[in-house]
């Protein structure tokens, strides 16, 4: 009974601390801590594994949980991370409003992720997840500003698509494997062969999991989110929840496209560009908890290399698995440190931007060791930085894998220059957490030292203190005593990852471990001192030097691209439905379309063995499939290209758009025509360029009104599906 105690109990706890909360706060705040503790506590016990729960017929398939080496280990790791924001919540939601709602959705949080990790089929994962989802939707939108509220609908919607995207993967597996058991898909798998179907629904299946994880392009929600949402909150999104994310991901590659090389390889193209790209995002930032969080985003692209290693690796990825164990671990724990660190800094200034926070570090040791700390880690710099640890053994999973291509004699090139951007990506790190730090610690502010010199005895409470210092002290212990620690951790997940323990033991802090960090370290040292103070900086009328941001704030996707396109979708959507309503009786929709549906069905079903079957429909799909990966990035590029290359060549005009000023003037030069000859005892108005601009407006905001209609109908389906999941739970 220890599963569903460590799964629903800390749902019943979230109602006990919403009525206890009522009453007296003080209680309540030590009820959350106590309830992350027992949580840690039952899930260090579970770490022997054995444990299994299975509850048939529920929802129809059942509801199975398992406990092994590494689904116990992040239990515990999300448990102990939740124990420590239980800390430092009460002092940094002092001033807040709505804090017993904030309690009562972080509790029930803490129950659906332990189940997303204690699952042990991909249904009883789905289940979860979306309660999760749900949950957590309440972090982003907690402080019910428009940024905030904006921020948690694009963490909705992409939520609910990316779990609707999931589910429909999950009926295509259960559909050609009758099975959705962590045990069961390998095998079924192995005996049915990976057909075109189990790809294209593997692909589904992972796009909710990539989206929660935060992999590009569906990166969007995270570096909005973590600025607005509360800095515990942030933690938690951060260290754990995109970690739920990263569970689904190893699931599809170590059960359902182990070995696939075309697999291994896509995969490896999104996770270096989410490497990078994440990178650059934070170098640019100027913003705390955004840099913090774009940081993220780099560090999810960090892990999925060495889960694409471990595909194209297959049975010999060991190395590259253990890295990517590890650097999941080490990341919970980075950004557990440093989004609390951020939390302190907020909770005083209730400011992020960089050059109005600078300096506030300077003289307060406690806050000082614990980001000194967390940001020598999340660099990997040896010895100190547990991060040195992991990505040492990512890289040499990358080179083990070069290796046996050279061997092989097949082409290595492009693996040569994934290394070279690792490096890249890894100095970019440096560069920016090296930005952090000489802000808060080390520079002045001109206009706020002395404001901020003296908060130095009161700026934290010890409860606050010790939450920090705890988060911080695990890091270097990982970083000196890697064997001792972090190995074992990694042999007992290996059996998850489907990978072999590795039989000899890891050298951390041999040579070309070494030569790979100190390289990641001239190249932070040079991007510091040449790009972050000598070009994101500038010289302010006062003589001061300010940080700068210079990222374009046009290249956003989610402006670009994925709300236009959602909003035409719609339009497009709406028209279909409504002409299709407007003639149910037709022979069309009546006669027609179902024949020709019949037609094509009967045809496909007569000539199964057939070239359209065998090459040219799967030849279709695959074209099909990149020209939708590439659509994205080619619209951005053809707007760069026209729309916006061309922008600043365009004359404003008095009223509306060109458009509609130019078609309003040329039906005002017909009107004033007629008002000259057929009309002139009873003219027509001539200012139709007004006219047409007022259409354009009313039509804009119906178009508006339209899309938040479908946001809020988005969250009516998350509702709709958690009250039938509790009716049939009930039956």
């Amino acid at each position: 009974m220890l599963l569903p105690v460590l799964v629903f109990g800390p749902m019943l706890c979230a109602a006990v601390s919403y009525l206890i909360g009522r009453r007296s706060r003080p209680g309540r705040d030590l009820f959350v801590v106590l309830t992350g503790a027992a949580a840690f506590a039952l899930s260090l016990t579970a770490l022997r594994g054995g444990q299994a729960f299975d509850w048939e017929g529920f929802c129809g398939l059942g509801l199975h949980l398992r406990a092994d080496g590494f689904r116990s280990l992040y239990a515990a790791v999300a448990s102990f991370m939740w124990m420590l924001t239980g800390l430092l919540s009460p002092e940094y939601f002092a001033h807040y409003h709505n804090r017993n709602r904030y309690y009562f959705f972080n509790l029930l949080t803490l129950g659906a992720t332990l189940g997303v990790f204690y699952s042990d089929d991909l249904y009883t994962t789905l289940i979860f997840f979306e309660i999760m989802s749900l949950t957590s939707y309440t972090w982003v939108a907690h402080e019910e500003t428009p940024g905030a509220m904006r921020a948690s609908g694009t963490y909705l919607a992409v939520a609910v698509i990316g779990g609707l995207t999931t589910l429909m993967g999950l009926f295509l597996l259960w559909h050609e494997l009758g099975t959705l058991s962590f045990d069961g898909l390998r095998e079924a798998v192995r005996v049915h062969g990976r057909t075109p179907v189990i790809t294209a629904a593997s692909w589904l299946t992972l796009f909710g999991f990539a989206a929660k994880a935060g992999m590009f392009p569906l990166h969007i929600w995270l570096p909005k989110a973590h600025p607005v949402a509360p800095a515990p909150a942030s933690a938690l999104l951060s260290g754990i929840l995109t970690k739920s994310g990263v569970f689904g991901l190893i699931v599809v590659c170590s059960r359902l496209m182990y070995g696939d090389a075309a697999f291994g390889r896509l995969l490896l193209c999104f996770a270096a560009v989410t490497m990078f790209l994440g990178a650059l995002l934070a170098l640019f930032s100027v913003d705390l908890k955004r840099t913090l969080a774009c940081s993220s985003v780099s560090q999810i692209g960090f892990i999925t290399v060495g889960l694409a290693m471990t595909v194209l690796l297959d049975g010999e990825g060991s190395l590259a698995a253990y890295g990517a164990l590890e650097h999941m671990v080490n990341h919970s724990l980075f950004k557990l440190c440093l989004f609390m660190c951020a939390g302190v800094v907020y909770m005083n200034l209730h400011r992020l931007n960089l050059n109005e926070v600078r300096g506030f570090g300077r003289g307060k040791t406690v806050l000082h060791i614990a980001f000194l700390i967390g940001a020598v880690s999340i660099a990997c710099i040896p010895p100190f930085g547990s991060g040195f640890n992991s990505k040492s053994l990512l890289h040499e999973g990358i080179l083990e894998y070069i290796a046996e291509l050279r061997h092989h004699g097949e082409p290595w090139g492009i693996y040569k220059a994934l290394e070279i951007l690792f490096l890249i990506s890894g100095g970019m790190t440096i560069a920016y957490m090296t930005k952090l730090y000489v802000c808060l610690f080390h520079e002045r502010n001109a206009a706020r030292q002395a404001e901020y010199d003296a908060k130095n005895k009161t700026y934290i409470r010890k409860a606050s203190a010790a939450a920090l210092l705890l988060s911080a002290a695990v890091m270097p212990l990982f970083g000196l005593f890697g064997s001792a620690f972090m190995t074992p951790l990694a042999e007992r997940s290996m059996p998850f990852f489907g990978q072999e323990v590795l039989t000899h033991g890891i050298r951390y802090f041999s040579w070309e471990n070494i030569k790979g960090a100190l390289e990641s370290l001239a190249i932070g040292a040079f991007l510091y001192f040449v790009v972050v103070r000598k070009l994101l900086m500038r010289t302010n009328k006062d003589g001061v030097r300010e940080y700068v941001d210079l990222w374009p704030a046009k290249l956003d996707l989610e402006n670009l691209v994925y709300r236009p396109l959602l909003g035409f979708l719609t339009k497009v959507f709406s028209a279909i439905v409504g002409f299709i309503a407007s003639v149910p009786e037709c022979r069309l929709i009546k006669e027609w379309i179902p024949k020709g549906i019949a037609a094509v069905t009967a045809f496909i079903a007569s000539v199964p063995d057939s070239r359209l079957i065998r090459e040219w429909i799967p030849h279709g799909i695959a074209a099909v499939g990149r020209f939708l990966s590439g659509f994205p990035e080619g619209i951005a590029l053809l707007l760069k290209r026209t729309v916006l290359g061309f922008a600043h060549l365009r004359k404003e005009v008095p009223v509306g758009s060109r458009l509609t000023y130019a078609l309003g003037r040329g039906m005002n030069r017909v009107a004033r025509a007629l008002n000259a000859t057929v009309l002139r005892r009873r003219p027509v108005r001539d200012d139709f360029e007004y006219v047409l601009d007022a259409a354009g407006k009313a039509l804009g905001d119906t178009a508006d009104r339209v899309i938040h209609s479908v946001s809020f109908g988005l969250l009516l389906l998350v509702l709709g599906l958690l009250a039938m999941c509790i009716y049939l739970l009930l039956q």
